[in-house]
C-alpha cells in the first residue's frame, strides 16, 4: 500500500508527508512527474532523508521531456541516497503540446528508454542500439556510480502499453482508476507480454492509483473527491473500456467547469461513476474499494493526492485506519 503526492509542496513539506507514511506503515511513497509542476527529484531526495523503510520512486519520468541520460541520473542519485528502496517509472505524458512536443511513436520512446537506462546503469559498457535511443558501446558512468538494476514500472492504460510492461517491466501502474474491472482488463493485458517474452503470468505487478480523499466525515470526502475528480475525468474516461457514462455527463462537467464552478461539476458526477475514478470517503468506504481492487489483482493500491481534506490527517487515517483492514483481510485469506 502506498501513496501519489504531486511535486506541488514548499520545501521542508515532502519531508513531512513521507516520515508520517512511513510511520503509519505505509509501504511506497511516490512522488508525480506531471507536466507544468515541481521536477520531482528535489521531492525524493528530502523524502529520503527522513525515511529507512518505505519505497521511493517517480511515477513517471518522460521520455519526451527528459533524455534517458538524465533520467538514468537521476534515478542512481535517488537510489544512492535510498539503497533498495528507489524504483523508476516511466511513462509517455500527456498534453505535451502544450509546450510543442509531439509524441511520434510513444511505446517506441518507452521501450527504448529503459533499455537505454538499464544498459547505462549496468555498467557493463555494452551499449544500446535502438531507433529512437542509442548508446555507444565502451560509454560508461562516472565510477562514482555503481553498477546497479532498475526496478521498472511502466505507466500505462492502453493494451500495447500493458503489453510492453508485461515483457521488460516489473510493475505497471494504471493511473486514474479505482474501478476492478479495468485491473482484470490490465491483468489480462499484460500476461500477452508475458507470454511473448516466456515469462511466468504474474511477473508483473499492477498498481491501480488515484485521487484519494479520506475523512472521518464521508459526506465531506466525497464532495472534495468529486470536484477532484471533475477536472481530469474527460481525460482519463476514454481510456477505459469498461465504462459506460451516463449521456451527457462530460458535456454537462466540462460547461461547468469552463464557468468557473467546480463544485457544480463535482456535483454532476454520480456516485457509482466516483468510485470507478477515486478512493473516497470514511476509512470503511476506502478499504472496502481498495479491496475490491486487491480481489481483482492488484498487487498495490497507491492513495494518489490530496488524501484528505486535510493532506496529514489524510495520511494518517489511511495508514491507521485503511491499510489495517486491508492486511487483516489479507491475513484472512
Amino acid at each position: 500500500m502506498g501513496i501519489g503526492v504531486q511535486s506541488d509542496k514548499a520545501p521542508g513539506r515532502y519531508a513531512r508527508v513521507a516520515a508520517l507514511a512511513e510511520e503509519v506503515g505505509l509501504d511506497v511513497v511516490s512522488v508525480f512527474s506531471d507536466l507544468l509542476f515541481q521536477p520531482p527529484l528535489p521531492a525524493l531526495l528530502e523524502m529520503a532523508a527522513v525515511t529507512s523503510r518505505v519505497r521511493l520512486g517517480v511515477a513517471g519520468y518522460n521520455p519526451f521531456t527528459m533524455h534517458p541520460y538524465e533520467i538514468a541520473g537521476q534515478y542512481a542519485a535517488l537510489a544512492a541516497r535510498a539503497p533498495g528502496r528507489a524504483y523508476l517509472g516511466l511513462v509517455k505524458g500527456t498534453w505535451l503540446t502544450q509546450i510543442g512536443l509531439e509524441q511520434p511513436r510513444p511505446l517506441a520512446h518507452l521501450e527504448q528508454a529503459a533499455g537505454f537506462i538499464k544498459a547505462l546503469l549496468s555498467g557493463d559498457g555494452v551499449g544500446y542500439l535502438g531507433s529512437v535511443f542509442t548508446l555507444e558501446p565502451g560509454t560508461r558512468l562516472d565510477p562514482s556510480v555503481p553498477p546497479q538494476t532498475v526496478p521498472l514500472m511502466i505507466g500505462s492504460w492502453g493494451p500495447r502499453g500493458a503489453a510492453l510492461a508485461g515483457r521488460i517491466a516489473d510493475e505497471i501502474k494504471v493511473g486514474g482508476t479505482a474501478n476492478p474491472a479495468m485491473v482484470r482488463l490490465t491483468r489480462s493485458r499484460v500476461a500477452v507480454g508475458e507470454d511473448a517474452a516466456g515469462r511466468p503470468r504474474g511477473t508483473v505487478g499492477v498498481i491501480a492509483g488515484a485521487v484519494t480523499v479520506v475523512s472521518r466525515s464521508r459526506t465531506e470526502a466525497r464532495a472534495l473527491a468529486r470536484r477532484e475528480v471533475a477536472l481530469y475525468l474527460d481525460a482519463i474516461a476514454a481510456f477505459d473500456p469498461t465504462v459506460e457514462l451516463p449521456e451527457g455527463l462530460l458535456e454537462l462537467v466540462a460547461a461547468r467547469l469552463r464557468s468557473g464552478d467546480a463544485a457544480g461539476a463535482g456535483r454532476a458526477i454520480p456516485g457509482d461513476v466516483l468510485d470507478l475514478f477515486a478512493f473516497s470517503g470514511d476509512p470503511d468506504d476506502v478499504a472496502g474499494q481498495a479491496q475490491l481492487l486487491i480481489d481483482a489483482g492488484a498487487s498495490r493500491v497507491e492513495f494518489g493526492t490530496p488524501h484528505g481534506p486535510d493532506e496529514l490527517e489524510g495520511i494518517a487515517l489511511l495508514g491507521r485506519a485503511v491499510v489495517p483492514q486491508l492486511r487483516r483481510a489479507r491475513v484472512r485469506t
